[in-house]
């Protein structure tokens, strides 16, 4: 056991954050035992169904969450009602805006989906006092910022193929952060949406599924469920080095 790890189950630690595994990676792993019972004592744990709404594109962000399990899909509304996702958050990801008020987007649950919630006042406090939290948040941002340039990247030079290989990595390395093994998984966005998401139409998106099946790249069950029988050759299939 690392120490990371070896911390995690001190006695000082409130109980529900020890048995909370998406920590480790999350900005609470930035925290003392002190304020990580300090957040305990303010923060909830909320389930959400499939297609709930966390918060509104322009809503005001009263909370900020760790998502501790299922996917989060961030979309952008335009004026003229054109819907576009901008973006997939996963565990131990960290959802909302310190020192921001309103939601520059909307976040929807994309698929059935834990998180823990807490005050943005709260969050803020504490980030003032603690350069290890800011340091961590900071982290968070620059990782969200070098995901958003690679996936330019995707959706402005690689081909159909490359960019529906790209997004089914993306859910193979992210999907469930307790285990390595991404060989397995449910796709968390409809055909419509993976279509948004890459920029392509429904029927390319359905061509390039079978095209990747009969090459033995994936298999697919109940139009629904992935298997990734070799991780590299999706790799090399996405184009990423």
């Amino acid at each position: 056991m690392d120490m990371q790890r070896s911390e995690i189950h001190s006695s000082d630690i409130p109980v529900v954050c020890r048995a909370c595994e998406a920590r480790h990676g999350g900005a609470c792993s930035a925290l003392s035992p002190q304020e990580l019972g300090e957040l305990n004592k303010h923060s909830s744990r909320r389930r959400l169904q499939a297609g709930t709404e966390v918060v509104g594109q322009g809503e005001e962000m009263a909370t900020c969450a760790n998502i501790m399990r299922g996917v989060v899909k961030l979309t952008r509304m335009m004026p003229d009602g054109r819907q576009q996702i901008v973006g997939l958050q996963f565990a131990p990801d960290f959802l909302g805006r310190p020192f921001t008020s309103e939601s520059p987007h909307s976040a929807e649950a994309a698929t059935d989906a834990e998180i823990c919630t807490f005050p943005r006042y709260l969050l803020e406090r504490m980030v003032t006092r603690s350069p290890d939290l800011e340091h961590r948040l900071h982290q968070q941002v620059l990782k969200e910022l070098d995901e958003a340039r690679d996936w330019m990247l995707t959706l402005g030079r690689k081909n159909a193929q490359e960019k529906v290989a790209s997004f089914l990595f993306l859910i193979a390395t992210h999907f469930d952060p307790e285990t390595v093994d991404g060989s397995a998984f449910d796709l968390p966005l409809s055909r419509a949406d993976i279509a948004d998401f890459l920029g392509l139409t429904i029927e390319t998106v359905s061509r390039q599924f079978t095209k990747l099946r009969k090459e033995g790249v994936i298999s697919i069950e109940n139009n629904r469920h992935v298997t990734v029988p070799d991780i590299e050759r999706l790799q090399q299939f996405a184009g990423i080095d």
